[in-house]
């Protein structure tokens, strides 16, 4: 009997393996396709098959799948999250070509541009925060000025927070103009900045699969001026109408978006004119996202999402309803990890779900200001948020480490 395949277009740090373990209990075989198969630990250490292909040469991709296929029945392709979102792209176009349930490639595509998006949500009558693209420093100072600071500068296709900042003065656009197109940011694509009002108010984010909300998680932030999630929860506690006009909105941005196949994450943000949509992810929100839904409610959205894309009935149904919350482990500075302490005592700690840590002792860190800083996190779950809460600050507190600061080069 011919196995069936799992495609994984590249992979994630923190799904990857998530992804491949639900592959596996549904009986499937999951083949990671990658530049840079190396780049994922949990490929070597899981003895995932993996294939080092260009992953932007969609031809080569097709020549790839196309060899497996003598092989295996592949029975569904998935993209991951890059910096630049373009695998979700190339997966979707991949699904065209062999066949198999995907999502529309050019609405992906669409969405992953920032500039793109916002013309399409606008013209919906969606509510977003003021904005204009610039190409050049002059224009950012130009149209920041127009927009009046507090402005947010980002750029205009790419993820994970990288390259975005909170300008609260001239000064500091100039300063973050000059980061961005001095040569310091990578660019994936022509460089184009998104100059933004920044929308001030609590952050949420709707979990949504299909045109169903599954739920509305609410997060805090790191210190500014960067946008480092230090915490999230879900759900957030929200009063009937908060949380109707959330949904309602984030419904109206699959409409605008040409979305609403598999998962999309909308970020928004509670203003003084109600919620405000600051971002349209087409794709399941990082982790430690997905753990957080399964632990409150009892749904794993990696294998229902797996399941949609293999051309099998999912299930959405929640199964319990508790309030599960993750707390980030930041460094405060840059330095070599010495030493971690109290994470055996940390998990052991009533209704403490995983502690873990990315990186170990010796290891050199170098913050970037966006995901990539995260250093691990611990997630609790409850019935109750306050229960929830107090046990995240319990473990918390038991928990160490110390960073020793680089050494100085004298003159």
């Amino acid at each position: 009997m011919v196995r069936r395949a799992l495609i994984l277009v590249e992979g994630h740090s923190g799904m990857g393996l998530l992804y491949v373990q639900a592959a596996q209990r549904l009986g499937l075989h999951p083949i990671t396709l990658s530049a840079d198969p190396a780049q994922y630990d949990y490929i070597a250490a899981e003895c995932v098959q993996a294939i080092c292909v260009d992953t932007d040469d969609l031809d080569a991709l097709i020549r790839e799948c196309s060899r497996l296929c003598a092989t295996y029945d592949i029975a569904g392709i998935i993209g991951f999250s890059r910096a630049d979102e373009s695998a979700c792209v190339t997966a979707g176009k991949l699904c065209r070509h062999f066949g198999v349930p995907g999502p529309n490639p050019s609405s992906i595509e669409r969405c992953c541009d920032k500039i793109a998006q916002r013309q399409l949500l606008a013209e919906a009558g969606v509510p977003i925060p003021a904005y204009r693209m610039a190409v050049s420093g002059t224009e950012v100072e130009s149209f920041a000025a127009e927009i009046g600071p507090p402005v947010i500068l980002k750029p205009a296709v790419g993820s994970g927070s990288i390259g975005v900042r909170l300008c609260r003065n001239i000064d500091e656009v100039a300063e973050h103009t000059t980061y961005l197109l001095g040569g310091k940011h990578k660019w994936q694509s022509s460089p184009r900045i998104l100059v933004e009002e920044f929308a001030q108010g609590p952050y949420y984010c709707a979990e949504i699969m299909g045109n169903e909300v599954i739920g509305i998680s609410t997060a805090e932030f790191g210190r500014p001026p960067y946008f480092v999630f230090r915490e999230c929860t879900f759900p957030a506690a929200l009063t009937d109408d908060v949380h109707e006009r959330i949904a309602d909105v984030s419904l109206s941005c699959l409409r605008a978006l040409g979305l609403g196949w598999g998962p999309t994450a909308i970020e928004l943000r509670w203003t003084k004119r109600g919620p405000v949509v600051i971002e349209v992810n087409p794709r399941l929100a990082g982790s430690p996202t997905p753990q957080l839904v399964q632990l409150a409610y009892g749904l794993d959205l990696i294998t229902e999402h797996i399941k949609l894309v293999i051309g099998d009935e999912w299930n959405l149904r929640r199964r319990h309803s508790h309030t599960a919350a993750a707390r980030i482990f930041l460094p405060d500075r840059d330095g070599i990890l010495d030493w971690i302490d109290g994470d055996s005592r940390a998990v052991a700690v009533p209704g403490v779900a995983e502690v873990k840590f990315y990186i170990g002792p010796k290891t050199p860190i170098v913050r970037n200001s966006d995901y990539r800083d995260s250093i691990g996190h611990v997630i609790a779950a409850s019935p109750t948020h306050a229960s929830t809460e107090g046990i995240l600050e319990r473990a918390v507190d038991l928990i160490d480490w110390s960073i020793t600061p680089f050494p100085t080069v004298s003159q």
